[in-house]
């Protein structure tokens, strides 16, 4: 797998970019006899996902992880769904943050600094603060975040391993409803793991990762597919209410200004009773 393929992938048609998803899930399913499931977040890509293997597979059960980050109105969603089982993860968010940091710019870059901050390697500071002369992936943090190795608060990429990947560790064979265009990140993941099936270190399916947003609203518009009302409400992306992941990217109202509209208890405690009004004040984000 690389760069070309995926973006060949990518410029596939709506009917094309369906028959080979469809084709990876067969693949899948087939290799586990069945003892597969559905990693269901309740957003947009995980139900066009739900769907699309439960038309083929209709046994197939679902499982989502409630992290007490969520929408209320994703939660309400996820209980008008037929076989799915709750996950709850051992520790709160607001124990991950005290314990290892906020969420912040990030998963790639909150890892950096983390290291920076606590590493007793030589060799790992040197990478995060210099880079390691790679072209593919330099490990230096850019020079633009340097001023938050001093931040007057923590900062990691802690939360996610804690409150997702930790429970769904519980979850047999998972298919995944991540794109690529979603971060490099993903788009790197994917090119490692050989394309959408990784039957090794990293045993996942994601047999939507060459899709983009446009493909999933065209899917869910055609098929006439129920989703959450948050998505009524103004936003795009979901996931945890409180992550500041990319918040200083986002143009016209950001997820914790619209937050303030739309859902006000949340944004009193998370702004003021979690701290994260005084992180956004310190990279400079509006909220």
């Amino acid at each position: 797998m690389d760069y070309k393929t995926l973006k060949n992938r990518q410029s596939l048609n709506l009917t094309e970019k369906i028959y080979l998803s469809q084709q990876r899930i067969h693949e899948w399913y087939e290799a586990w006899d069945g003892n597969v499931s559905v990693s269901f977040s309740g957003g947009w890509d995980s139900t066009l996902l739900l769907h699309m293997v439960r038309d083929l597979y209709p046994d197939v059960p679902a499982v989502f992880v409630n992290t007490g980050l969520e929408y209320p109105e994703i939660k309400e969603f996820v209980k008008t769904i037929d076989n799915v089982e709750w996950l709850r993860p051992k520790i709160p968010f607001h124990q991950i943050i005290e314990k290892y940091g906020y969420p912040i710019l990030s998963k790639e870059n909150s890892q950096k600094i983390y290291d920076i901050r606590n590493t007793k390697s030589e060799k790992l500071l040197h990478k995060r603060l210099h880079g390691n002369g790679t072209k593919w992936k330099s490990g230096k943090l850019p020079n633009k975040w340097m001023f938050l190795i001093d931040a007057p608060f923590k900062i990691s990429e802690k939360c996610c391993y804690h409150l997702k990947k930790a429970p769904a560790k519980k979850i047999p064979n998972p298919f995944l409803g991540l794109m690529t265009c979603d971060s490099k990140l993903r788009e790197q993941k994917y090119i490692r793991n050989g394309g959408c099936n990784s039957f090794e270190k990293n045993i996942q399916s994601m047999p939507l990762a060459f899709w983009t947003m446009d493909d999933t609203l065209e899917y869910i518009k055609k098929h006439n597919i129920s989703y959450s009302k948050i998505y009524d409400m103004g936003y795009d992306h979901t996931g945890c209410m409180f992550c500041m992941f990319g918040v200083h990217l986002e143009k016209g109202l950001n997820r914790f200004q619209r937050m303030k509209q739309t859902h006000p208890k949340h944004w009193e405690y998370c702004i003021n009773k979690l701290g994260c009004g005084k992180v956004l004040d310190y990279i400079g984000v509006e909220y």
